[in-house]
Formats: C-alpha cells, structure tokens, sequence
C-alpha cells in the first residue's frame, strides 16, 4: 500500500506533468521505493484528454531512461482532491485553477512544485511552445526536486 500518493499538475498534462510523473516513478523505482508512491498527473485544462505527451517530451525523457511513451493527458477530477496526499501544481496559474476547484473539505495538500521540492518559489516554466533546451531545461528542474522527494542523492540527471 503506497504511503504517499502524489499527483502533478500543469496546463494541458503533456509536457511538465507527465514528465514529473515518469522522472518520479523512475527514481523511486532506482530507489527501491517504488510501492511507498502512487504517481499520477493531469492537467487543469481539456484540450488534450487522451493524448500522449508532447513527442518533444517523450524525447527528453527516454534519451534520460525513462518511458512516458504510455501515459496520456487527463484533466484533474474532483475526486483526486481526496485520492491524493499531495496535488503539485507545476506554476501559479494552476496553483491557483486547483484551489478554486477544490471541493469544500477535500483532504489533498495543493502546493507548488518548487515549493515542496526545491525550496523555491519558481514556476516550472512551460516549455510547450519553446524547443528542445527548454523541454531539457524543465527535465533538468524537474529532475531535481523529484530526487528530493524520492531521496535519491543524485542534484543533477545522469549525462
């Protein structure tokens, strides 16, 4: 039974979210953790329910070790606010659309990536209409503050 449950979310779930979410499971699993979590991500909006994620991050990810091939954009539900432990926006913007939809008396955390993870207050900027350094820039952040949460030693993803 996982003991934490954790869910990434960013605007349209196929670029930041489901990369937070494959680096994660990742980690925990190279950890040996891999049952303590329960890893999901979504998106605030519904421009994309169904899709993979954007090929320029499925890229990324595998040129890193990791498939995110597989999983495909969701928007956030009602119910994740009391499926989840932690809901992690990856900006304000949707920091902000999850607290106006929580339900009243929804038991998740809401928070901000950076916060939680890197001690920050930064956005994890959305690299969708930017080029290939940019989906390298937001693996990199997002890399990062996954390892702190899986407690993996490692500052920086492997070359």
């Amino acid at each position: 039974m996982p003991q934490i449950s954790i869910l990434f979310v960013c605007l349209g779930n196929i670029c930041r979210s489901p990369l937070a979410e494959g680096i994660l499971r990742h980690l925990a699993a190279a950890a040996g953790r891999a049952d303590e979590f329960l890893i999901d991500s979504a998106g605030t909006g519904a421009w994309h329910i169904g899709d993979p994620p954007d090929s320029r991050a499925i890229a990324v990810a595998a040129e890193h070790g990791i498939d995110i091939s597989t999983l495909r954009a969701r928007r956030v539900e009602a119910a994740d606010f009391d499926r989840f432990d932690l809901i992690l926006a990856l900006d304000r913007k949707n920091l902000q659309s999850l607290r106006e939809s929580a339900p009243a008396g929804a038991s998740a955390r809401i928070a901000l990536f950076a916060e939680h993870a890197l001690a920050t207050a930064d956005d994890v900027p959305d690299p969708y209409f930017g080029g290939r350094a940019e989906f390298e820039d937001v693996y990199r952040m997002l890399y990062r503050g996954c390892a702190s949460m899986a407690g993996s030693p490692k500052d920086e993803p492997p070359s």
